[in-house]
C-alpha cells in the first residue's frame, strides 16, 4: 500500500513577558507592558494565519500557544494593558510632552519598512523625512497633524491584510492623513476585536478537526538548564559555565503544570502536543513531561542527529540523504514510559522563516511544494511500508514582516497547491501518531541534550553576561527557597516573579549572538521580575541588581553574520536591510587600504537563495577617479579537492592569500555595472560561465550571487576574497590579510 507524503506543519506563537512586575495586581488596575509587541503581533499574525486555513478545509495543521502569550493578550482585550506606544497614541497631540515625541520619531518607525512602511504613502512620507533630514529635523520642523498621522500610521500598518475589507479599515487606509485622537481610539478599539477573536477561533478550528493547539512550559523556560545548566556542556564539552550551578528540577513540573491547567481552562480539553522552549531537550525532563500527561514533543533534526551519532547530509537540491531516517516519529523510552517525539526538517522551516519573504509569491510557494513532491516520490521509490511524515515547524509570526502583505500571497498559494496534490496530505500530528504509532525507539537516556540552534544551548548561556543573569536567577532562587513558608498559594507574587525570570528570551539577548534597539530594556524587564522575588518575600534587593546585566554600547566595528539578509539590490544600502550581515571595517584600519580609504567598510551575508555583498565608498568617490575600475570576487574553497586557478591579473604580489589558487571568480567593471563569471579550468586557465549575479552601484555597490551560480550544496564552507583591477593589472586587495569566511545555509 502506498501512502500519501504526510506533512506536519507547526507555527509556534509566543512573545516574552513584557509586562512590568508589580504593575497592576488586580484585573481592575492597569498594567504597564513595556514593548508593544503582544499587542501589535497579535492584530498581524495570530488570527489571520488560521482564517486563512480556515479556507482550505483539507489542511490539517497544529498550532502552538504559549501560556505568557494568552495572558498578555488577555490583558490587552481586557484594556488594563498599557505599553508606551499605545499611551502616545491615546495623547491628545497638543498633549505629547518633547520626551513622547522624541520617542514617536524615534520608535514608531519600528518596523520593515519595505513590507509594513512603503505600502502606505503617507506612512512612507514621513519615513522618508526622518531618514533624509534626520531626528533632530523633524524634531523642530513637524506639526501636530506629522504626529497624529504617524501615531495612527503606526497601528494600522500592523492591521493584518486580511482585514483590510473591514469597512472601518479600508476607510482609514484611503484617509491616509489628518488622522484625529478620535480615529486613533477606534483603531486601538479595532486592535482589540482582533485579538479577541484569536483564542475563540483556535477553540473553534480543534474542535472542528482542522488544527490541533499545543502548548510550551509556563513561561518558555529551557528546561534542560532548569534541571542543570551543567546540561551545556553535553554539546559544547569545554564551555564556561556560571560560577553557581543552577539545579532547580523541581521547577520543571510546575511550569508543565500551570502551562497545562491554563490550556484546559482555554480549550476545554486536556492538551496533547508539548513544544518544548526552543525545541530543547535533555533527558532529564522527560519524566517530568510524561507525569503530566503530554503525549508527544517536537524538537529538531539537529537533535536527532546528535542522537543518532548521524550527520544529516543534502542533495544539491537541498533534498535530505537518508529521509527515511529524519520523516519518522520516535518513541522516547523511559521509566516513566513513553514518549512520541517528532523532529523537524530545519532546511524546509528555515526557508519559509528566513527566504522564501525574499521572492515572488507562487515562485517560493512552488518551490516549496517541489520540495515535499521530491520527498514524495523517494517514498515512492523506496517501496517504504511506513508512512513519512515532514515536520516543518517554526516561528509564525517574526517571518510574516518579510513577506508581501504579511504573507498572504505565499500561504494562498501554497494552501491551493496542497490542496490540489493528491500525494501530499497535511495532517496534526496527534492525527498522525493515532493512525501510525512510532515504530522506532530511542532509549530516553540517549536523547541529545541541546536546542534547535547547532544542537546546543550556546544562545542562552556560556556567555559572561549570560552566565552572570544565571549566577543573579540562582541567588534569587536559593532566597525564595529559604521562604519555605512562601507558597504558591499565599504568595503567588514571588513565584510567578521567578516563573518570569526563568524564561528564555533574557538570555538570548544578553551578551554575543543576539541584539535588537531593545537590549537594555530586556535587561532592565530580566531585573525587574528578580526585583519582584525579593519584594514579595520583603527581603532586601541585592545592590548589583540595580546595575544592568551588562553595558549595552553600540556593536562592535567588526562582527560575523547575525542571521539571514535579503537585501534590495539597488546600490542604495539600505541599513534595515543590512541590519544582520557581517562587517568588516576597511578605511579606519592600518595596512594596505589605508592611505585611500576609499572603501570604508564590507558588509557581506547570505540567505538560501544568494551570497551577498555591500562596499561602502567614502562620499563623493568614483570609480576610475578615486577607486580602481575592476573588483574581482574570488572564492576558495578549504580542504576541497578541485581544479583550482591563479588570480589571472599582472603584478600579483607573492604572497598568502593572494598566492592562493581559486575556483570561481566574478569580475565586475565599476563604471559599466557589468558582470564577468569564470570558473578554473586545467592549466592554470579560467573559463566564462553563465551567471544570474546583480549588481548596482549608487551610494555604495551591492551585489547578489546565487549560490546556484557556484553549484555548492548546502552545508559547505567557503571563503572569499576582493581584489581590485585596473585594466587587468593589481592594484589592491580587502580585507587584509584574511579570506571571508561563507558557510552556505
Amino acid at each position: 500500500m502506498s501512502h500519501p507524503l504526510y506533512i506536519a506543519f507547526i507555527w509556534h506563537q509566543h512573545q516574552p513577558l513584557y509586562k512590568s512586575p508589580g504593575s497592576g495586581v488586580s484585573l481592575s488596575s492597569s498594567q504597564q507592558y513595556r514593548l508593544p509587541w503582544v499587542r501589535l503581533h497579535g492584530t498581524k499574525d495570530y488570527l489571520d494565519l488560521v482564517l486563512l486555513l480556515e479556507r482550505y478545509p483539507k489542511l490539517h495543521q497544529t498550532v502552538n500557544l504559549v501560556p505568557s502569550l494568552i495572558l498578555q493578550l488577555e490583558d490587552y482585550i481586557a484594556g488594563t494593558a498599557f505599553d508606551p506606544y499605545l499611551t502616545a497614541s491615546l495623547t491628545p497631540d497638543e498633549q505629547l510632552t518633547q520626551q513622547q515625541r522624541e520617542f514617536i520619531i524615534q520608535h514608531f518607525f519600528d518596523a520593515n519598512h519595505h513590507t509594513l512602511i512603503d505600502p502606505h504613502p503617507r506612512y512612507a512620507e514621513l519615513y522618508q523625512q526622518r531618514q533624509d533630514k534626520g531626528q533632530a529635523w523633524c524634531l523642530a520642523n513637524w506639526e501636530l497633524p506629522d504626529y497624529g498621522d504617524l501615531l495612527a500610521w503606526h497601528n494600522l500598518a500592523w492591521i493584518d491584510p486580511l482585514f483590510w475589507d473591514d469597512p472601518e479599515i479600508a476607510a482609514w487606509l484611503k484617509q491616509g492623513r489628518n488622522f484625529t485622537l478620535s480615529d486613533r481610539q477606534r483603531i486601538y478599539s479595532k486592535q482589540r476585536e482582533i485579538l479577541s477573536r484569536i483564542i475563540p477561533q483556535h477553540r473553534k478550528m480543534q474542535e472542528a478537526g482542522q488544527l490541533e493547539v499545543t502548548t510550551t512550559p509556563y513561561t518558555h523556560p529551557i528546561l534542560p538548564l532548569l534541571a542543570d545548566t551543567n546540561s551545556g556542556r553535553v554539546a559544547v564539552p569545554n564551555m564556561t559555565l556560571p560560577k553557581q550551578r543552577f539545579q532547580w528540577a523541581e521547577d520543571i513540573p510546575r511550569h508543565l503544570r500551570k502551562a497545562w491547567d491554563l490550556y484546559k481552562d482555554r480549550f476545554g480539553q486536556i492538551p496533547r502536543g508539548l513544544w518544548p522552549s526552543e525545541q530543547s531537550v535533555s533527558p532529564a525532563i522527560l519524566p517530568d513531561i510524561i507525569n503530566q500527561g503530554y503525549k508527544w514533543i517536537c524538537s529538531d533534526e539537529a537533535i536527532l542527529g546528535w542522537t543518532l551519532k548521524h550527520l544529516f547530509h543534502r542533495d544539491g537540491a537541498g533534498n535530505v540523504e537518508q529521509p527515511e531516517l529524519l520523516y519518522r516519529p520516535y518513541r522516547l523510552q523511559t521509566a516513566e514510559g513513553d514518549l512520541s517525539i517528532v523532529f523537524r526538517d530545519h532546511r524546509l522551516s528555515d526557508l519559509i522563516g528566513f527566504t522564501y519573504g525574499a521572492m515572488p509569491a507562487k515562485k517560493a510557494a512552488a518551490d516549496l511544494v517541489g520540495h515535499l513532491q521530491a520527498i514524495a516520490k523517494k517514498q515512492r521509490d523506496s517501496h517504504s511500508e511506513q508512512p513519512w511524515l515532514v515536520t516543518i515547524a517554526l516561528d509564525g509570526e517574526n517571518c510574516w514582516e518579510f513577506y508581501s502583505q504579511d504573507g498572504k500571497p505565499f500561504l494562498e498559494a501554497l494552501y491551493q497547491s496542497l490542496s490540489d496534490e493528491p500525494h501530499l496530505k497535511l495532517v496534526t500530528v496527534s492525527e498522525f501518531l493515532e493512525e501510525f504509532p512510532a515504530t522506532a525507539t530511542i532509549p530516553g537516556g540517549q536523547l541529545h541534550s541541546g536546542s534547535w540552534v547547532d544542537g546546543s544551548f550556546t544562545t542562552w548561556i556560556g556567555d559572561p553576561a549570560k552566565n552572570r543573569a544565571w549566577d543573579y536567577l540562582t541567588e534569587a532562587r536559593k532566597m525564595l527557597a529559604s521562604h519555605p513558608e512562601a507558597t504558591e498559594e499565599n504568595n503567588p507574587e514571588a513565584w510567578e516573579a521567578l516563573y518570569a525570570a526563568e524564561g528564555s528570551d533574557w538570555f538570548w539577548w544578553f551578551g554575543a549572538g543576539h541584539s535588537s534597539n531593545q537590549d537594555a530594556i530586556f535587561d532592565r524587564l530580566f531585573r525587574e521580575h528578580l526585583f519582584g522575588i525579593y519584594k514579595a518575600l520583603n527581603e532586601p534587593i541585592p545592590p548589583y541588581l540595580k546595575q544592568p546585566v551588562e553595558i549595552h554600547a553600540a556593536q562592535e566595528a567588526n562582527h560575523t553574520p547575525q542571521g539571514f539578509i535579503h537585501p534590495v539590490i539597488d546600490g542604495k544600502g539600505d541599513e534595515q536591510d543590512w541590519d544582520k550581515a557581517g562587517r568588516i571595517e576597511i578605511g579606519g584600519a592600518r595596512g594596505t587600504m589605508h592611505n585611500s580609504s576609499v572603501i570604508q567598510r564590507l558588509w557581506y551575508g547570505v540567505d538560501h537563495l544568494n551570497f551577498y555583498l555591500r562596499l561602502d565608498f567614502k562620499s563623493g568617490a568614483a570609480p576610475g577617479r578615486d577607486l580602481p575600475t575592476e573588483l574581482n570576487l574570488l572564492w576558495f574553497y578549504p580542504e576541497k579537492t578541485m581544479v583550482n586557478s591563479p588570480i589571472p591579473l599582472a603584478d600579483v604580489p607573492d604572497a598568502a592569500p593572494l598566492n592562493y589558487h581559486f575556483h570561481h571568480l566574478l569580475e565586475v567593471n565599476l563604471l559599466t555595472q557589468s558582470i564577468q563569471f569564470r570558473e578554473a579550468g586545467d592549466n592554470h586557465q579560467w573559463h566564462p560561465r553563465f551567471s544570474r549575479a546583480q549588481v548596482a552601484i549608487n551610494s555604495c555597490l551591492e551585489l547578489a550571487v546565487p549560490w546556484a551560480d557556484l553549484q555548492v550544496p548546502p552545508d559547505y564552507p567557503l571563503r572569499l576574497i576582493l581584489v581590485l583591477a585596473d585594466e587587468g593589472r593589481f592594484s589592491n586587495y580587502l580585507p587584509e590579510n584574511a579570506l571571508i569566511p561563507i558557510e552556505v545555509p
